[in-house]
Formats: structure tokens, sequence, C-alpha cells
């Protein structure tokens, strides 16, 4: 048997599907960032707020419920004291309120103002809008799937990333 020339065969690479899918969600990352997406939604839903205010505000939108201070923070992935600053901005635009928690006379929870809904409603529309348009020529299934995927992306993505923290707490115990 004569060697090959080339050399042994290069071993297979087994991340290369996600090698390529990589820059592509860098690169969407930083169109939006870029963009200012978030930012022209704000401006177009007529809010003048930042970024993390509306993470706040749209924390809230979604929720089912009003929501302690450290569940807006773990739906944002941020500490708790960064939301707090957040949510005292809120309240002074009457966009959100404190109410008592029935379960824990000690504690608040947030709850988004009537006007404060109305405001997250303008801008998610403002960004449901802009997606829309992006996606118009896209068949049905393919939006079906996106939906899907990157669903599944960050529900395993944050799963994951959560299972770092703990890591890191086991070990500094």
């Amino acid at each position: 048997m004569t060697p090959d020339p080339a050399g042994p065969p290069a071993p297979e690479n087994p991340h290369a599907d996600l090698l390529a899918v990589l820059p592509r969600i860098t690169q969407l990352s930083a169109a939006i960032t870029k963009g200012r997406l978030t930012e022209r939604a704000a401006d177009a839903a007529g809010l003048a707020l930042d970024r993390p205010a509306m993470g706040v505000l749209l924390s809230l939108r979604t929720a089912d419920r009003a929501l302690r201070i450290g569940e807006i923070a773990d739906r944002m992935q941020v500490v708790g004291p960064h939301v707090t600053r957040q949510v005292q901005t809120l309240e002074r635009r009457g966009l959100v309120r404190r109410v008592a928690d029935p379960h824990d006379r000690r504690a608040s929870l947030i709850e988004p103002t009537g006007s404060g809904t109305e405001a997250a409603n303008r801008y998610v529309t403002s960004l449901l809008g802009w997606f829309a348009e992006a996606l118009a020529d896209w068949p049905r299934q393919d939006r079906d799937d996106l939906a899907r995927l990157l669903t599944r992306l960050a529900d395993d993505v944050t799963a994951r990333l959560a299972r770092f923290d703990t890591d890191e707490e086991t070990e500094a115990d």
C-alpha cells in the first residue's frame, strides 16, 4: 500500500454544523444592536426609555401575574439591584406600581399600570411589525420552524448556563 501524499485524513470536526451557525448568530446580534432595533421600537411606541427599562416593562408585559424584583431579574438574566433601579424609574413615570404580595407581607410585587401595559403593547407591536416585514417573504412553515427552533435554542442555552452558575456556586462552598 502506498502512503497518501496528502498525509492522513483530517479528523472530522464534530462541531462543523455549529461552526457554520456561530457567525450567523454573531451577525444577527450585531445587526440588531447596531440597527438599534429596541431603541427604534421604543421611539415608534413614543417611549423615552432605555433598553434595560424596556426589558423590565416587557418582562412584566409577558408575565401572567405581578412579579417580585428577583423574578424579573431572573427573566432578564441580570442582578436584582439593576432591576430595582429600573423599577424605580418606571414607577416615577407611572408605568409600574408596587403591590403587596398576598403570600408574604414583607415583600412587594411589581405590576404594570394601565399606562405601562399600553406602552408595552405599543412597543411589542412595533417590534413584531418590524420582524413581520423582515420575514414577510418566508413561507409559513419556515416561520413556524424558526419560532420552534429559536425557542428550543434559547431554552437549552439558558438551562445550560444556569447549570454553570449552579456548578460555580457549589465549587465556591
